[in-house]
């Protein structure tokens, strides 16, 4: 199951509105063949990895094996055909899978569907683990809403502002090379009017080889106000121009819920400011926190988080520490 996991972790960021899938076919202890998820209407995991498989042993060799999932298998007609069919045809004799799937159109199903076709079923092998890689698909199906990262680089007293005439950069190359591939694990970057009008952002992804079989995320910018944008921004301007969106600030919850229904968003990177990034924090729509620290005491300038107004602190779990050069990665979940 270790080894499905990373083949589903190659998904992330790439197979919205569906979930990052890894799959591994193992006949007497040797792996047959392995794969995962590309992107919403190509094979799931379990028919890459069968596929796989085949080509390397036949057909023969497949039949008896176990499949490892890391997801429940799917049940239903989608834009694919169910893998329940396809691991019954293929004649998998086991089949192991981390996660059940909360989709209640699949829940349970494929368990009664594969026992009754004479397949040993068994479930919950490095389920935790899966779980971390299905939030946002999680929680999308539960609630409606993306899973929300607010990312910051900041001082150590807090300021995302350098003093005046020094550079912009607060922290070194390898940390911005890490923000590169944060943004690749994500269907959307959310950004404000005040930040674009300021910073004039690109938000893309630029290291070679993070476009590779995906699109550019989503570039959201929130504002009331869409006249005063600038429209020889890159946002705007660039090749990938029609992956911006202009969408209003007035109801937050909302506006997230729209880009989950209508672009089929499950993950959202926030870089933003210090006022619409409270703004999001107050209101409750953040699951995530990645702060890049820096060596620098800077002062004055704008602080992270501007007129945030908690009725209580906001305490991380999960926490993981990462050097980056001189920097320093922090990364956690909010706990509810």
């Amino acid at each position: 199951m270790t080894l499905a996991l990373a083949e589903a972790a190659k998904g992330v960021g790439r197979t919205a509105p569906n979930p990052p899938v890894g799959a591994l076919i193992v006949k007497n202890g040797q792996p047959l063949g392995s794969g995962w998820h590309r992107a919403a209407g190509q094979p799931h995991a379990e028919r890459e990895a069968l596929a796989a498989a085949v080509a390397a042993h036949g057909a023969g060799a497949v039949r008896g094996a176990t499949a490892y999932i890391t997801l429940e298998p799917c049940s239903t007609h989608g834009r694919t055909p169910p893998c329940t069919e396809a691991l019954i045809t293929a004649g998998i004799g086991r089949v192991v899978y981390a996660c059940t799937d909360d989709n209640p159109l699949h829940v349970g199903r494929a368990d009664a569907i594969l026992r009754s076709a004479g397949i040993e079923v068994s479930s919950g092998v490095c389920a935790e683990s899966a779980a971390a890689l299905l939030r946002p698909f999680f929680k999308v199906s539960g609630c409606g809403l993306p899973w929300l990262i607010w990312k910051t680089a900041m001082s150590l007293d807090g300021r995302i502002t350098r003093p005046p005439g020094e550079g912009q950069w607060l922290t070194g190359e390898s940390a911005r090379a890490d923000v590169q591939h944060l943004r690749a694990s994500v269907d959307a970057i959310l950004t404000s009017g005040e930040t674009v009008r300021r910073d004039k952002p690109a938000l893309t992804l630029r290291l070679p080889g993070l476009l590779d079989g995906r699109l550019q995320p989503w570039r959201v910018v929130v504002t009331n106000h869409p006249t005063s944008l600038p429209l020889d921004a890159p946002l705007f301007t660039d090749a990938w121009r029609d992956r911006t969106l202009i969408r209003p600030g007035t109801d937050l919850s909302e506006m997230l819920r729209a880009l989950a229904s209508e672009q089929g968003v499950l993950s959202v990177l926030v870089e933003a400011g210090g006022r619409f990034s409270a703004a999001l924090l107050e209101a409750g729509l953040v699951d995530e926190v990645v702060i890049y620290l820096a060596p620098r005491l800077c002062g004055g300038g704008v602080p992270a988080l501007a007129t945030a107004h908690f009725p209580a602190s906001l305490e991380l779990t999960g926490l993981s520490v990462r050097h980056l050069d001189d920097d320093l990665c922090l990364r956690g979940l909010i706990r509810n």
